[in-house]
């Protein structure tokens, strides 16, 4: 086999040559030329070969360097999402369904960042200006300093964006744009990668903030690949139900910030308005308590967060009993059912068992497992759990209760809603000093005795 190509570097003025001689014709200084071997074997364009590249600068982990300076768009939601406002140099990829108001919430931010002095292009793939103009002046947005592009060249978009400048670029979407040297068609799997790739090094090598729109699947994930979501700083996915008013802004990637941290929308006929206290608004219509009702006190993120799990056990006229779910795990829905009929002897064979998180909230936490299983228990029971009680606590399978972390925040913003009793696990790091009675349960046995009696 024919040996690979030397490549001989003069170690004063780093002049590359394919071969030796004893004199640099670069700098003029003899005997300085050595020779230096590939940085990888292989055939030529399937591997580095022997084009080195620039040393990069090192540093140890004791350097400090500062916090990278944000930029916070005045509504309090969003900025709590990012962690704080906007990081300079950050990508963004947004997701949700269609028509939950991906669009409009990122016309208002656009406004509102261009408000706290930020140069902001709004490029859209999907409309043309005069619909985002539309939208903007039924939003009330018509004055704000928002400059609309409708293109879906990325090459164009780039060269524009270079020549610009602009602080932060809103894409939307990603699976309109395309790549003129990928031979794919837009929304492709490699058409969505080489877009996000560009746009994320973009981002880096000019210290510009992109926010990336993302379609979703069926089963509610970003569509594309994968990779997509490794490439950017944070992941952010807009749920919400069409038939409720709220939004929800949910974090759950970010380099500069707290992961699963949300952010609460209410839908008006304005565009969205941010809800300051969440708890307040999804108890709102819960009015008079009736069996199968129990408030949850859950922590998303950094904020604690009160729902209403609603329970439904009726005898089914099928042979298969139905286990519908919505806003939480059907799966542990299964376990819990399981564990009341093995521990506790309480069977729910010939039930159908329905389970919804009032407000279209979704609830993703093992801490509301006691609040489900007290649903279940009321609802089949036909005893309805005092008004101003909160329940949580993580159920193992052997019935025993397991404490949950931040016992305290969870009791606190109960009892600023008015709540005075909680039921919580023995052995959780409860003080009493919220000034709540306090209803500590060894296992579920205990829970089932002395609530319900039922067996």
């Amino acid at each position: 086999m024919a040996k690979a190509s030397a490549n001989f570097v003069c170690q004063s003025c780093g002049n590359a040559t394919s071969k030796w001689s004893g004199r640099c014709d670069a700098c003029g200084e003899w005997n300085s030329i050595t020779e230096e071997v590939p940085l990888s074997q292989g055939p030529g364009g399937k591997t580095l070969g022997a084009t080195r590249g620039r040393k990069v600068a090192l540093s140890d982990l004791a350097t400090t360097e500062a916090a990278p300076p944000r930029t916070a768009s005045r509504i309090e939601e969003l900025d709590r999402v990012l962690g704080g406002g906007l990081v300079p140099g950050s990508a963004i990829l947004v997701g949700g369904d269609p028509g939950i108001g991906k669009s409009t919430l990122l016309l208002q931010a656009a406004a509102a960042f261009a408000r706290a002095g930020q140069k902001v292009i709004y490029a859209s793939g999907e409309e043309a200006r005069a619909q985002v103009r539309m939208r903007a002046q039924r939003l009330g947005l018509g004055e704000a300093n928002v400059q609309l592009a409708a293109e879906t060249n990325l090459r164009d978009i780039l060269t524009t964006l270079e020549a610009e400048k602009p602080g932060l670029v809103i894409v939307d979407s990603i699976q309109t744009m395309w790549v003129d040297n990928v031979a794919s068609a837009p929304g492709s799997v490699a058409q969505v990668r080489a877009a996000a790739h560009e746009l994320t090094t973009f981002a880096k090598r000019q210290g510009t903030s992109v926010i990336m729109v993302g379609h979703v699947t069926k089963d509610g994930q970003i569509a594309g690949p994968r990779v997509v979501e490794h490439m950017v700083d944070t992941v952010l996915y807009f749920e919400g139900e069409r038939g409720h008013q709220f939004r929800i802004l949910r974090s759950v990637k970010n380099r500069f910030g707290p992961a699963d941290e949300i952010g609460v929308f209410e839908m008006t006929g304005g565009g969205l308005a941010e809800v300051l206290n969440p708890s307040a608004l999804f108890l709102s219509e819960r009015g008079t308590p009736a069996p199968g009702s129990v408030v949850f006190s859950g922590i998303e993120g950094t904020r604690p967060v009160l729902v209403e799990f609603q329970a439904l056990v009726a005898p089914t006229p099928q042979s298969q009993p139905r286990r519908s779910v919505v806003g939480w795990d059907g799966g542990r829905l299964a376990m819990i059912l399981a564990v009341l009929e093995a521990r506790c002897g309480i069977p729910f064979a010939g039930l159908d068992v329905y389970l919804n998180v009032a407000g279209g909230m979704k609830i993703n936490e093992p801490a509301a497992d006691l609040a489900v299983a007290a649903a279940l228990l009321s609802a089949r029971e036909d005893i309805a759990v005092p008004p101003e009680t909160v329940v949580f606590g993580e159920i193992s399978l052997s019935g025993a209760l397991r404490p949950v972390g931040q016992t305290e925040n969870r009791l606190k913003e109960a009892q600023k809603l008015g709540f005075s009793n909680a039921i919580l696990p023995k052995g959780g790091k409860a003080t009493g000093k919220s000034g709540m009675s306090l209803s500590q349960m060894p296992d579920l046995v205990t829970l089932v005795g002395e609530m319900f009696g039922a067996g």
